[in-house]
């Protein structure tokens, strides 16, 4: 049975990857729907695109530098990929691109969002120092 230690840890990674994967195929999003045109190029469903990719950035960083301020990004994280998540679904239909957006998205949603709200003990069972929180 793994320690809650390995448990954490492998949260941490499996966040760092969608975070990572997320912010990757949102910057390929936006070109396909520059390309695309219509509905696509929506001013607010490009700009979420964009702050998706970047607090995904972000939050891995926050993470792979072992910030104890990670658990913040993450909520921000999670807060933004979900909207993403909804607004690429919208676009989806006939429209691989989006779905595959959408459904990264959403993953990484759940991802940042379970290291939010279970960042507090896990950081205090992994021994991250609290004392500046």
């Amino acid at each position: 049975m793994p320690t809650l230690q390995e448990t954490f840890n492998a949260d941490l990674e499996d966040c760092i990857e969608n975070c990572l994967e997320c912010h990757r195929l949102c910057l390929e999003t936006i070109e396909h729907c520059l390309r695309t045109g219509g509905k696509h190029v929506d001013a607010a469903h490009v700009r979420l695109l964009s702050d998706c990719a970047q607090i995904c950035q972000t939050s891995a960083d926050f993470m792979m530098r072992g910030s104890d301020l990670h658990a913040e990004t993450c909520a921000a994280c999670a807060e933004i990929c979900a909207r993403c998540a909804d607004s690429c679904a919208a676009l989806a239909s006939d429209d691989d691109q989006m779905q595959d957006c959408g459904d990264v998205c959403a993953r990484c949603a759940e991802s940042c969002d379970r290291l939010a709200r279970g960042g507090d003990s896990s950081r205090e069972s992994a021994g991250v120092d609290q004392s500046r929180e």
